[in-house]
């Protein structure tokens, strides 16, 4: 298979699709305004953008997946470019393209249903397949070829840290036994060795599950990626400019609420100190909402229940008072 095709017969459904892209506030002189989609996948979101925008708009899409660019290169609207790279640079790639400011910015993290269903990525547990995991599958290291030589105290550190394992210690010792017998190569090795290592576990949960959110976050750096990525939208949004984010686990979903509550709240001095009103410390971002999949939505795509999308809109600097 040509892993830059779209794969037939693998469907996404954009989680909370509507809310997150309400979100940017696509209205009036806002929508001739430049967004940027961080995680295209495949296109919902883009999609939806698109046709709130008017035709002096410009949306600007990132993804690392070929599949994704793929779908992406299909879109015949001049609005729209796509960039092959994670959004974590796009401050550099709008620059190469003259833009230094944007109007609005949507993330949607995590992993999309089409790169979970295909069994060829690597990413499930349930269905067997060549164990990479790579988003994008052009560079870097398949979860295989890092299995194969992690030193066993930084793989327990991974599954412990990432998937907040605590099992960590047993999976990783078992992991290590099991490459010395023979090569761990496929998803329904690794499940395996996994479900073995772990005697305990959540009702209807998969015992791997934390095990292979944990290698796919540290293949793909994703956590590097969303924080190298969040400080690079602050930069990049303008004054009234919204930013969108959708994240699906507790690693994510923490690092993004600590950042936009970081600029939001501002130390004040001494009360007791003779300074004036104008000249105190201001907040840089609103929090404007928190939203979760409602029930008619996760019942209809039960992958949605763990989503939560936060959005913050970037305040001038001499913004007033009280628009914390």
């Amino acid at each position: 298979m040509n892993v830059t095709q779209p794969v037939p017969g693998l469907q996404h459904r954009t989680v909370l699709l509507d809310e997150a892209v309400d979100a940017l506030a696509l209205e009036g002189e806002r929508a001739a305004g430049t967004y940027i989609d961080g995680t295209f996948g495949r296109g919902g979101h883009s999609r939806l953008i698109l046709s709130k925008l008017a035709p002096e708009g410009r949306l600007i899409g990132f993804d690392k997946d070929p599949q994704a660019i793929a779908t992406a290169e299909q879109m015949n609207d001049p609005r729209f470019s796509i960039v092959h790279d994670s959004f974590a640079t796009m401050r550099e790639a709008l620059a190469a393209r003259g833009v230094h400011q944007v109007d609005g910015i949507l993330l949607d993290l995590g992993i999309s249903s089409p790169q979970v269903d295909d069994a060829s990525r690597g990413f499930s547990f349930r269905n067997d397949g060549p164990l990479d995991m790579r988003m994008d599958t052009t560079r870097g290291i398949s979860a295989a070829a890092w299995l194969a030589e992690v030193p066993e105290r930084q793989l327990e550190k991974v599954i412990r840290d990432y998937g907040e394992e605590r099992f960590a210690f047993q999976i990783a010792k078992a992991i290590v036994a099991g490459r010395a017998v023979e090569p761990i190569s496929s998803t329904r090795q690794l499940a395996a060795i996994v479900a073995n290592a772990v005697k305990t576990r959540e009702k209807g949960k998969d015992p791997a599950t934390r095990t292979f959110q944990a290698v796919r976050i540290f293949i793909n750096q994703e956590l590097e990626d969303l924080e190298a990525g969040l400080n690079a939208a602050f930069e990049l949004l303008k004054p009234g400019a919204r930013l969108s984010v959708i994240s699906f686990h507790s690693l994510e979903d923490r690092m993004v609420k600590q950042f936009l509550a970081s600029k939001a709240k501002v130390e004040q001095p001494d009360r007791r100190l003779p300074i004036r009103a104008v000249d105190l410390p201001k907040p840089l971002m609103k929090l404007i909402s928190k939203t979760k999949p409602s029930d008619v939505e996760v019942g209809a795509n039960p992958r949605a229940r763990s989503a939560v999308l936060r959005v913050a809109e970037r305040l001038a600097v001499d913004a007033p008072e009280g628009t914390r």
